[in-house]
């Protein structure tokens, strides 16, 4: 018997673990996570957060992870949980473009802290630079392996 593979609405609305929770860091780890508590958010908590990006504008992942931290009252937010959490969010609103939705979360005005694009979103940096684009955002071409960025990144942050 096959199991049938939930929709990335599904992953989006019922995570796997209990989430959200705030946890304490290894001593060792602090300096690189940024404090003592580490928030995992829960990935309709971080769609909530990116709905509010207008648009026109972008926010990084630094100051989503932050954002998210300070509702919650950690020091930080977990930065692979957030990552993961961007990919299905970004899966799902294109699985609702699919079936006709027209409101769906702007996945793709979240960049990187150095502006550059996220090839793990839904439609790679190609999708995500041209839904940029159309919102009348410049797109600086990378470099060797660097991906595309955002030009004049200061600018355009929520």
């Amino acid at each position: 018997m096959t199991k049938k593979r939930k929709s990335w609405r599904e992953k989006l609305e019922n995570p796997p673990v209990e989430l959200p929770k705030i946890v304490e860091v290894p001593e060792k780890w602090r300096k690189s996570q940024g404090g003592r508590f580490v928030l995992v958010p829960t990935p309709l908590m971080t769609d909530a957060e990116i709905r509010t990006v207008r648009k026109g504008k972008l926010i990084t992942t630094g100051a989503l992870r932050h954002r998210l931290a300070q509702r919650e009252k950690a020091d930080s937010t977990c930065p692979m949980t957030l990552g993961i959490f961007l990919r299905i969010i970004s899966e799902a609103a294109e699985e609702a473009r699919q079936q006709g939705k027209k409101r769906i979360t702007p996945y793709w005005r979240v960049v990187k802290d150095d502006g550059s694009l996220n090839p793990k979103l839904a439609g790679g940096v190609e999708g995500q630079a041209a839904k940029l684009r159309a919102e009348g955002h410049t797109i600086v071409p990378g470099k060797g392996k660097r991906p595309p960025r955002v030009e004049s990144l200061e600018k355009a942050l929520a």
